[in-house]
């Protein structure tokens, strides 16, 4: 399989509920939110040897690169709706069985916290592994004071 093929097969399938992912056809996906409400956003990066060891499940290092990013849209007080997800596939990570694995920790994860992959990119590299999500969350005007103004007490 080539790049797009593994994207239609795999990544696009975790856009179904999301009409602004388009997909994953196009290269922008549209965020919307709703009236009041504002846009959270974050992003990590995660890299084999790094963050995660290699030999490590796939479905595990999937959920773990989502959940750092989850755990940064809660520390904000706001709720995720929606992510997106660069991967560059090392020579190990090239193949069907572990890009399928990976997509199913994130539609295990997608299904638990009620969350979208609404696009980002899927490259090989030389090196290790590497798994950036940038992830958006939405608050009103009041209930997301950010991890410096967050006090005790706080939901």
């Amino acid at each position: 399989m080539d790049e797009f093929d593994y994207i239609a097969t795999y990544f696009a399938p975790l856009t179904e509920g999301y009409p602004g992912a388009h997909s994953l056809a196009d290269d922008t996906a549209e965020i919307t939110p709703p009236n009041g409400r504002r846009v959270i956003v974050s992003a990590d990066t995660l890299v084999a040897g790094v963050h995660f060891f290699t030999a490590d499940a796939p479905a595990q290092i999937a959920q773990k690169a989502l959940r750092v990013n989850l755990s940064d849209i809660a520390a904000a007080g706001a709720h995720p709706f929606a992510y997106t997800l660069a991967l560059s596939l090392g020579e190990t990570n090239r193949n069907e069985d572990w890009i399928a694995a990976f997509a199913r920790g994130l539609q295990t994860d997608q299904l638990e916290f009620g969350i979208h992959l609404i696009g980002g990119d899927t490259t090989s590299t030389p090196g290790p592994l590497s798994i950036s999500i940038t992830i958006f969350g939405e608050a009103g005007e009041t209930d997301a004071p950010g991890r410096g103004g967050a006090q005790s007490g706080d939901t």
